[in-house]
C-alpha cells in the first residue's frame, strides 16, 4: 500500500475543528498508521477496527462522524459492512477500493456511500473528501425549507419529513432530492442530476443514479408501496410531480 503524505512545500491544511472523529474500517495497519498520524496532525480524531465485525462493534458503541471503509477485507467484506450500515445509520461512509475495481465502487454508492477512494490515494485528497462530506453534512446554510406537496426539506438541518413525519437519507440522497425539489414539475436530465445536486465530485454512470432515485422512492413513501412522487422519463431523466405524492 502507497500513501503519498505532503510535506512542507509550502502547503499549510486547514484544519477541521478536533471534534471530528473517524472510524477506519480497514485490515492494513500500516496504511492506518500513516492515516491516523496525518490526519491527527490536521484535527481529526482516528479510531481503527481491523474488520468489519469489530468496526460495527465500535460504531455501535461510539459516536462518528464518519467512516473510511475499506472493500477487501478478511470475513466480513466491505460492501456488506457498509450494508449492515445503511440499515442503521446515513453516516458519510467513504469507500477505500482497489485500483480497477470499477464494479465495486459502483455497487457501494449504489449501497450508500457517500464518496470512494481509489488506492493507493494521497492522504491530501483523503483528508479533502472527508472536509467535502463533512461540509455537506454540517455547513449551515440560508436557513432555505423547500416545501413540495407533504416534502419538507430544512436545508440548515439537513432534515427531510413527509407528512411530518422524519426521513433518514444519506447524504448523496439528500442532495439528490434537494436538486429534485428546487425543480419540481420540471424533468431534471439524468446525466445533469448529480452535477445540479453539487455532486459532481462522484463519477457513477446512468444506472447508479437510477439505484439512488429507487432508495429516495422507497423512503418517501414511508414504509409503504412507493409511489409516484419521483417519475422517470424514459430516455431524458426524472421529475419530482409538484404535488410531491
Amino acid at each position: 500500500m502507497t500513501l503519498a503524505v505532503p510535506g512542507l512545500l509550502g502547503w499549510q491544511p486547514q484544519s477541521i475543528p478536533m471534534t471530528s472523529e473517524v472510524l477506519i474500517i480497514d485490515d492494513d495497519t500500516r496504511l492506518f498508521e500513516l492515516v491516523a498520524k496525518y490526519l491527527n496532525q490536521n484535527g481529526v480524531l482516528c479510531q481503527h477496527a481491523v474488520d468489519g465485525t469489530k468496526g460495527l462493534r465500535l460504531l455501535a458503541s461510539g459516536s462518528f462522524d464518519a467512516v473510511f471503509l475499506d472493500i477487501m477485507m478478511p470475513g466480513l467484506d466491505g460492501l456488506e459492512v457498509l450494508r449492515r450500515i445503511r440499515d442503521k445509520s446515513a453516516i458519510p461512509v467513504i469507500m477505500l477500493t482497489a485500483k480497477g475495481d470499477e464494479t465495486d465502487r459502483v455497487v457501494g454508492l449504489e449501497l450508500g456511500a457517500d464518496d470512494y477512494l481509489t488506492k493507493p490515494f494521497s492522504a491530501r485528497e483523503l483528508l479533502a473528501r472527508l472536509r467535502a462530506v463533512l461540509r455537506r453534512g454540517t455547513l449551515p446554510s440560508s436557513g432555505e425549507r423547500l416545501r413540495v406537496g407533504q416534502i419538507e426539506l430544512d436545508l440548515s438541518t439537513r432534515l427531510v419529513t413527509v407528512q411530518g413525519a422524519p426521513v433518514e437519507l444519506t447524504g448523496l440522497e439528500f442532495d439528490l432530492l434537494t436538486a429534485l425539489m428546487r425543480r419540481a414539475g420540471r424533468v431534471v436530465p439524468r446525466g445533469s442530476l448529480l452535477s445540479l445536486a453539487g455532486r459532481a465530485d462522484v463519477t457513477v454512470n446512468e444506472r447508479t443514479v437510477d439505484v439512488h432515485i429507487s432508495h429516495l422512492r422507497k423512503k418517501l413513501a414511508l414504509g409503504e408501496k412507493p409511489g409516484k412522487m419521483i417519475q422517470t422519463v424514459r430516455g431524458v431523466g426524472y421529475v419530482l410531480n409538484s404535488e410531491g405524492s
